[in-house]
């Protein structure tokens, strides 16, 4: 049999490389086009529970990118209590394959990643479905992937006023002084969820919340705002998407009735939000098969639980950067 190498990207070799912005968007955005286009495959995601969910959970990611020429999987704990032991909440390894042969590629560690595209798609959502003058931004929650939600999308929209709110005051100041010092700009620490979010542009919820918990009150959004809520445990009351204009989600296929988690879960399960009155998946957007905003006035809500296809490029776009810059190991599978 033929030699076999992998490329092996270990975390320090991934915060060498050092991804741009625009290099996260693109990889991200080209990969939500494909999708658009049909030329991808994405599996729903699946959840391994070792104990309880109280604890923590794994979830798998399959999917395959037809124009890279890559297929991916990638496995991510999501362990909420880690920051007890000084570890991050959610850490990641991906694989990617040769979706000809089968034969393994790249093991890349993914915790980067997650962050990243999961910032990007937030980001490319509002690029696409937020108001062009959007000048203040609300973001729930502290997590790895709020960071690269909020520089992302000040990136885009260069905001006038950002506010931040976590549950832990250590946490919400952490994290404030770390967009501080980045983003060379003052950021709003606030104690509570209204503070936070109530008349802004842009209102994300990245929240880690025990059980479903209606913390993010339908009176607080304003027409024309954009609204993206993401927390594996819904934040939501009931009667949120009663005022949306559009819901777009980003994979219908792991949005829909019969999975578990999710922001949207009691209102896809219950009828409320169906394949039938769902504006478009975010892909059919990016690639123009549907439309995104169509006027200020509209108030719209996105939903995504994660893309394996934006795992898949942005890992794809690490591999070439590191071939390039000559960073990470090859190491011999067979």
């Amino acid at each position: 049999m033929q030699e076999i190498w992998i490329d092996y990207l270990n975390a320090l070799d991934a915060k060498a490389l050092a991804l741009t912005d625009e290099e996260i968007l693109d990889a991200v955005e080209k990969a939500l086009d494909a999708q658009g286009r049909g030329e991808v495959v994405i599996e729903p995601r699946v959840h391994l529970v070792p104990e309880s969910s109280d604890k923590g959970h794994f979830n798998i990611l399959r999917g395959y990118v037809k124009s890279l020429g890559y297929a991916g999987v990638k496995v991510v704990g999501d362990f909420v209590d880690n920051y007890k032991v000084g570890l991050p909440s959610e850490m990641a390894v991906l694989n990617l394959f040769d979706p000809e042969t089968g034969v393994p590629k790249a093991v890349i560690d993914a915790t980067a990643i997650t962050d990243m595209r999961t910032g990007a798609v937030t980001a490319l959502g509002a690029k696409y479905l937020a108001r062009k003058n959007s000048k203040i931004l609300g973001h729930i929650g502290a997590r790895g992937t709020s960071y690269w939600n909020v520089r992302l999308l000040d990136h885009i929209y260069d905001f006038d006023e950002i506010r931040v709110h976590s549950r832990r005051p250590e946490s919400r100041n952490a994290f404030a002084e770390r967009l501080e010092r980045d983003l060379g700009k003052k950021i709003i620490v606030t104690d509570n969820w209204k503070d936070c979010l109530e008349g802004a542009d842009i209102m994300i919820e990245a929240s880690r919340l025990p059980e479903p918990t209606p913390l993010f009150k339908t009176e607080w959004v304003k027409k024309g705002a954009f609204v993206v809520p993401y927390g594996t445990m819904s934040a939501l009351e009931f009667d949120l998407t009663d005022i949306m204009d559009k819901v777009v989600v980003d994979d219908w296929g792991q949005c829909g009735p019969g999975k578990p988690y999710g922001a949207l879960r009691r209102h896809v399960d219950e009828g409320k939000v169906t394949a039938e009155n769902l504006h478009a998946e975010i892909g059919q957007i990016v690639c123009g098969q549907k439309p995104g905003r169509e006027s200020d006035d509209e108030t719209i809500l996105f939903w995504h639980r994660g893309l394996s296809t934006t795992d898949v490029a942005l890992g794809a776009a690490m591999v070439d950067k590191a071939h390039a810059m000559n960073i990470g190991q090859r190491i011999r599978f067979a």
